[in-house]
């Protein structure tokens, strides 16, 4: 009978103190008996918890999932950011297509590996600017292709760019830019920007706005109305910043 009412204390303060608690604490308390874990599992003691948190959820009177614990428990920790899977492509898998025009004079045209952009410039032409260098040989990923034999490019005069990519696998050709102009020169780090945004399958009807940027990397050679053309480089911003993503970016292509 002593063994009861003590029982029957212990769960009375139990029900004053752990409504009190948090749900982090709560959830630790589950953990220690039997009892204890009996008690914490009232679904009222998880609603006022998920009433702090997400009030318009609990204006219902029945929880909109099991129970208001489960509901603690799916939504109360942010989850962590998810690896992405291998993707399906390589850069072995690609070929790209680069056409440069001055207004309509073709600068240069070449079909280019994409093994050839993965590996990037690996020695820079004597007379880059610390800047560009600095750019060019940080850890950020980058698409970069030495330009052979360099080109020069008049600022004044509309230079655009086209540059389609085909899978070897499948055959078939997207586009990356079509006629984009380098309407931006950045004086300060010697590059040229164009860009354009890409067109995605079907598949992926709620993906838009992401651009494709190509850049002119050129040398200062003491004439600031001319450009020293010795590369060129592809990025897609924000959206793609490691080999990984980049060819996750190109398989969701709009490929004919």
């Amino acid at each position: 009978m002593l063994q009861m009412t003590k029982d029957r204390l212990s769960s009375e303060v139990l029900k004053v103190v752990f409504p009190l608690l948090d749900g982090k604490d709560l959830a630790s308390c589950m953990c220690v008996s039997r009892q204890w874990r009996d008690i914490a599992s009232d679904d009222y003691l998880w609603k006022c918890i998920c009433a702090k948190r997400w009030p318009s959820m609990c204006k219902k009177p029945s929880p909109p999932m099991v129970s208001y614990f489960k509901l603690y428990q799916t939504f109360s920790k942010r989850h962590p950011h998810r690896t992405l899977l291998p993707p399906r492509l390589s850069f072995h898998d690609l070929e790209f297509y680069m056409d440069l025009w001055s207004e309509e004079n073709l600068l240069f045209s070449e079909v280019v590996p994409g093994t050839t952009l993965q590996t990037g410039i690996k020695h820079l032409p004597p007379g880059v600017c610390d800047v560009l260098r600095y750019h060019l040989e940080g850890p950020d990923y980058k698409m970069t292709m030495p330009i052979n034999p360099r080109i020069s490019v008049p600022v004044s005069q509309a230079v655009n760019v086209s540059m389609f990519v085909r899978r070897k696998d499948t055959n078939k050709i997207a586009c990356i830019v079509n006629r984009s102009l380098f309407d931006y020169i950045d004086a300060s780090a010697f590059r040229a920007h164009a860009f354009d945004y890409l067109n995605f399958a079907p598949v992926y009807p709620f993906v838009s706005g992401i651009r494709a940027w190509v850049s002119l990397l050129f040398i200062k050679d003491g004439n600031d109305q001319v450009m020293d053309v010795f590369g060129l480089e592809m990025d897609f911003c924000d959206a793609a910043t490691s080999k990984e993503e980049v060819l996750w970016l190109l398989d969701m292509l709009d490929w004919k």
